[in-house]
């Protein structure tokens, strides 16, 4: 006999506990359940303005910054790649990473659109996309929230909300989203 049936027989259900406790719990058990069953092992959809490849082609002002940096976008589903190819007046490296005043990085991770906002958690990778630990330049988490100023077929315009940059993107060539495994 199951123990909740045996539960509902025994003197301490009979004494204090009621039907309706029974019931309450029993439901709680199910909602449970299914609340807790486990989701897909199969990567989102992402959204679908936002699948292809997206390059800066261009900043503003560029010449007259000591520093700026240019950036490709990758999307395809929820997963976003990301190469930054930064240019700089100023040495903020040792010699050897300064590679004169040029250098890029990689950045690999997932994004979200929540309304006018993007939502991008992402790692600093090598060139091969795979996880870098060390090395010249930025390494760990690449964590970055943009407002959407424009959207449209083939422009995408964002708005750095930590340092009000704005990045002009061009699409160069349409992606499809094929979902992958996880």
């Amino acid at each position: 006999m199951p123990s909740i049936i045996k539960f509902a027989n025994s003197k301490a259900f009979n004494g204090g506990f009621r039907l309706k406790h029974l019931s309450l719990i029993l439901f709680t058990f199910s909602v449970l359940q299914v609340a807790c069953s486990s989701r897909p092992n199969i990567q989102g959809k992402g959204e679908e303005f936002m699948q292809g490849i997206w390059n800066e082609d261009s900043v503003a002002f560029s010449n007259k910054l000591s520093n700026y940096t240019q950036h490709h976008f990758k999307i395809t589903c929820d997963s976003v790649y990301i190469d930054f190819v930064t240019h700089s007046k100023t040495n903020f490296y040792e010699d050897s990473c300064y590679n004169n005043g040029v250098w890029k990085e990689y950045a690999k991770g997932v994004y979200a659109v929540r309304g006018d906002t993007l939502f991008v958690g992402a790692t600093f990778t090598n060139a091969n996309y795979k996880q870098k630990i060390s090395g010249c330049y930025r390494i760990g988490r690449y964590e970055k929230n943009f407002l959407i100023r424009k959207k449209s077929a083939d422009t995408l315009v964002l708005e750095s909300l930590s340092d009000q940059r704005e990045i002009k993107l061009s699409l160069k060539e349409k992606v499809t989203c094929v979902q992958k495994e996880l």
